[in-house]
């Protein structure tokens, strides 16, 4: 039976779907249509509805294998490329980013989607729970894109997505969205929104008359994507993933920063890279800088600070 306990003590009971979210089969809403299509026995009864609770002395089992016992919460950062689906199979057997991974990590789950072509920063996490939870618009995290799109546009445009805007009869929150500079027949902007929600970038920029031909996710909530490479994949410590989340995000997902790591991915783990590592540590490899991944604010800062230091030299 997998360990149901949060931060503190452990729930008396809860929610089917929700223990097996917190084992990392899947996110709470995949839970529930694995319950709904019988795949799922509590003490060898299948159940049918989600609307049933289980204790610490409930034996779950899912296609007739027990539930595994719950692990630490872990959180990663994945740069995403194009041309990666962000599920676990494609009917059309077209490459998802779970076959891109290397081996040897637990099961993953991807906190929200980027579609086919769109890069950059996505999280994974072990823990369905936590993923549900930094989903929801009520979260607050911001999420941060740099964006191509062919055509043109004014900022005072852009200055009324403040308010939000309604598109098609979807209503999207606020936007910041700056315009960073043209090039050619392109434009480039940096867009921030909180939602969202499912192709919100190129819904409301098509509204505007722009069509989007390159999205990138530069930071979601505190993590950013930085000099991750392409295909790369780094693991929040366990001591900053806590800090990040804060008690209350926490405690709604009720997250485990004190179990035990599987054997097989503890071995993995030990070798490989973490996030944001601390300056003055080990040199890393340096990559081929792609301006197109950082705003033009941050771009005028560089530029400041090379001409300062060259000055300084003289």
């Amino acid at each position: 039976m997998t360990p149901l306990h949060g931060q503190n003590d452990p729930p008396a009971s809860e929610r089917i779907a929700k223990a097996i979210a917190r084992a990392g089969l899947c996110s709470r809403r995949e839970a529930e249509t694995w319950i709904a299509a019988g795949r799922v026995a509590i003490n060898g009864e299948v159940v049918a509805s989600p609307a049933r609770n289980v204790t610490l002395a409930d034996r779950i089992s899912v296609d007739g294998q027990p539930l595994p016992s719950r692990e630490r919460t872990r959180l990663f950062l994945y740069h995403k490329p194009r041309g990666l689906l962000t599920t676990h199979a494609d009917p059309g057997g077209r490459p998802t980013i779970f076959t891109a991974l290397p081996k040897g990590l637990p099961r993953l789950i991807s906190v929200g989607r980027l579609d086919l072509n769109t890069e950059g920063l996505l999280l994974l996490t072990n823990d369905g729970a936590l993923a549900r939870v930094l989903e929801l618009p009520a979260t607050g995290w911001l999420r941060r894109y740099r964006v191509r799109a062919h055509g043109r546009v004014a900022q005072d445009q852009l200055d009324r997505l403040r308010a939000g805007i309604s598109v098609d009869g979807v209503r999207y929150g606020p936007i910041e969205a700056t315009l960073d500079r043209a090039q050619g027949s392109n434009v480039w902007l940096t867009f921030a929104m909180r939602e969202g929600k499912n192709r919100e970038v190129k819904n409301v920029l098509g509204h505007l008359g722009l069509k989007v031909n390159r999205l990138i996710r530069l930071s979601f909530g505190p993590f950013q994507l930085g000099e991750l490479a392409p295909g790369a994949i780094v693991e929040v410590k366990t001591r900053t993933l806590r800090d990040q989340l804060g008690e209350r995000i926490a405690a709604l997902a009720g997250a485990d920063f004190s179990g035990p790591i599987g054997e097989r991915e503890a071995a993995s783990a030990a070798g490989a890279p973490e996030a944001q590592p601390e300056r003055g540590g080990a040199k890393r490899k340096r990559r081929r800088f792609d301006p197109d991944r950082i705003g033009g604010p941050e771009l005028a800062r560089r530029d400041k600070r090379r001409r300062r230091l060259r000055g300084g030299r003289r």
